[in-house]
């Protein structure tokens, strides 16, 4: 990254990095270029990840994997080797199924987090309210030390009904749940930034689409996926947006593009 370019910052829920491989994940990559990619859900384990490939196309990758084969993951591709890079919370509960990744640019760090899903059942909802306090409180201890932050990731959660395609009758599904929307309340109410509403108010702009038939095609999404950023970086929000056209998950891409003058 010359200091005279922007960074552009894209987060991507692949649902296995060796499936979004098969499917053109590299290709996108290579055609795109982005300084940094986060990744969410790469359910893979570091032996089976075709590393060599991303080193090719000029990226370090950085990888954060769950114990338990197959699931959640994390990962951070970068063009430019960062100054440090962070595995985990310091939590081994939550350290354990892979869920945070960081990278220091300098002043700037990238976050690549995977909030967890509670549609499984009331125990993983139980969890997932646990850790999205938990959470918080790491992030807001994080930023005495690391006070410019992008926090990309799947946070499963839409955070108004302009978020989702039928906030009626998902009133009780969890991810739109009203004590999970009032978490991303406060969580922005700390002092960050949704980058994509920064830009774009309007409606039917998702990031993820159910797998059964038609779904994607009639645009029946969520908007569950975020660059967060911290507001000290206000001036620096050059542009964000979706990627609805890119295929090779039920996730799609979401970007920011912030300029270069971190230090400034």
């Amino acid at each position: 990254m010359q200091q005279s370019n922007n960074m552009r910052i894209f987060s991507f829920n692949v649902n296995g990095i060796r499936s979004a491989v098969s499917k053109g994940f590299l290709e996108w990559l290579q055609s795109n270029k982005p300084d940094v990619v986060c990744l969410q859900e790469i359910k893979a384990q570091y032996e089976q990840i075709p590393i060599l490939l991303f080193e090719e196309l000029g990226y370090k990758s950085y990888w954060h994997s769950a114990e338990k084969k197959g699931y959640s993951g994390v990962a951070i591709l970068s063009l430019q080797t960062p100054d440090k890079v962070d595995y985990g919370m310091g939590n081994k509960r939550y350290d354990s199924e892979g869920r945070v990744i960081r990278a220091d640019f300098g002043s700037l760090s990238v976050m690549s987090v995977y909030h967890p899903s509670g549609t499984t059942g009331d125990v993983r909802q139980a969890f997932k309210m646990e850790w999205l306090n938990d959470f918080l409180h790491y992030i807001q201890d994080l930023r005495q030390k690391r006070p410019k932050l992008v926090i990309s990731g799947d946070f499963n959660i839409c955070h108004k009904a302009i978020d989702i395609h039928d906030p009626v009758r998902n009133a009780k599904s969890s991810g739109f749940l009203p004590e999970e929307r009032d978490w991303m309340t406060r969580f922005l109410n700390a002092g960050f930034i949704d980058s994509f509403r920064h830009f774009d108010p309007s409606p039917h702009n998702y990031s993820w689409w159910s797998f059964r038939p038609g779904v994607r095609e009639r645009n029946l999404g969520w908007r569950i996926d975020y660059n967060m950023v911290t507001d000290n970086l206000l001036t620096n929000l050059h542009s964000a947006g979706i990627n609805p056209s890119v295929v090779q998950s039920d996730h799609c891409p979401v970007w920011v593009e912030l300029t270069n003058n971190f230090d400034a």
